[in-house]
C-alpha cells in the first residue's frame, strides 16, 4: 500500500478515474496509457456495477455501457495483469461492496495483490462497517482508501486517524458528477484531516477544468478527476484517449 504514497511525491498529484470496459478493455488500455503519458500520477479503475449509487449520470452511463458490453471482473483482473507489463503508477480499484462480496473478498483481494493494484476505494462502505474488508486488504498488502464527505464534520479526525494510502474528499454532497462550482469548505476539511493524520489528502467528485484543479491543489495534494473523463470516452468512443491525453496534460499542467 505505500507504493499510493508514490503518485504524491512530485508534486500535486492527478488522478484520473477511468471505468473498465467503457465501450471496451481495448479502449480502456489505450486511455490510461494516454492519461499516464500526459501526466496522471494514479489510476483509479472502475470496476463497473448494476447499481452504482454514488455516481452521477455520466459514470452510471458508463458502467451501463460496460456492462451492456459484456466485461466481467475477471476479465478485468486479467487486464490489469497485463497493464502492468509497462503501466507502473500506482493503480486502485472503485467498485461496490457487492463486487467484492459476490466475488469472495478473499479471492478478490488475493487476485489484486497478484496483479498489482494498490488500493480499494468502496464508496457504498459506511467508514464504521469497513471492518468487514480491513484485515484482508492488510493481509494482501491493499490500502484500504477512505472517503470524507463535507457532512463528515465530527467523524473527520476519526476517519483521518485510520486512513490509509490517502485521504480522499468528495468536494460536495450527493452523487459523482462535473459541476461548474465547488462550494464545500474544502480547506476546513483537508486542515483537520492533516491535524490528524500524515497522509496525502485528494479532492474529488466535481472537478472538470483546469481552473478548478488548480485551486484543489491549493488547498490539496492532488485532485481526483472522473465524470469529465468518462463523458469525453461517451463521446467520443474508441477515439476517446487521444482527447483524454490532452485533457489530462492540460489539467496537470494548471495543477
Amino acid at each position: 500500500m505505500n507504493k499510493i504514497k508514490e503518485a504524491f511525491r512530485n508534486g500535486k498529484a492527478f488522478i484520473a478515474f477511468i471505468t473498465c470496459g467503457d465501450p471496451d478493455l481495448d479502449t480502456t488500455a489505450a486511455a490510461i496509457h494516454a492519461a499516464v503519458e500526459n501526466g496522471a500520477d494514479l489510476i483509479e479503475l472502475g470496476i463497473p456495477f448494476s447499481d452504482p449509487t454514488a455516481e452521477g449520470p455520466v459514470i452510471h452511463g458508463a458502467n451501463v455501457r460496460a456492462l451492456n458490453g459484456g466485461v466481467t471482473t475477471d476479465q478485468i483482473f486479467t487486464f490489469v495483469k497485463n497493464l502492468r507489463h509497462d503501466i507502473s503508477i500506482p493503480l486502485v480499484f472503485t467498485t461496490y461492496a457487492n463486487v467484492v462480496f459476490s466475488y469472495g473478498t478473499e479471492r478478490f483481494l488475493a487476485t489484486c495483490q497478484e496483479i498489482g493494484i494498490d488500493g480499494l476505494i468502496l464508496p457504498d462502505l459506511p467508514f464504521e462497517e469497513k471492518e468487514e474488508f480491513l484485515p484482508s486488504c492488510h493481509k494482501y498488502g491493499i490500502g484500504f482508501i477512505s472517503l470524507i464527505a463535507p457532512t463528515s464534520q465530527n467523524r473527520i479526525a476519526m476517519i483521518a486517524k485510520e486512513a490509509e494510502g490517502f485521504l480522499y474528499i468528495a468536494s460536495s454532497l450527493g452523487t459523482t458528477d462535473a459541476k461548474s462550482e465547488i462550494k464545500a469548505s474544502l480547506s476546513s476539511i483537508v486542515q483537520i484531516a492533516r491535524q490528524y493524520a500524515d497522509i496525502p489528502c485528494a479532492i474529488g467528485c466535481d472537478i472538470a477544468t483546469p481552473e478548478q484543479a488548480k485551486d484543489m491543489a491549493a488547498i490539496a495534494d492532488g485532485a481526483i478527476v472522473g465524470s469529465a473523463i468518462v463523458s469525453l470516452l461517451e463521446k467520443y468512443g474508441k477515439d476517446a484517449p487521444a482527447y483524454i491525453g490532452d485533457y489530462v496534460k492540460a489539467m496537470k499542467e494548471a495543477m
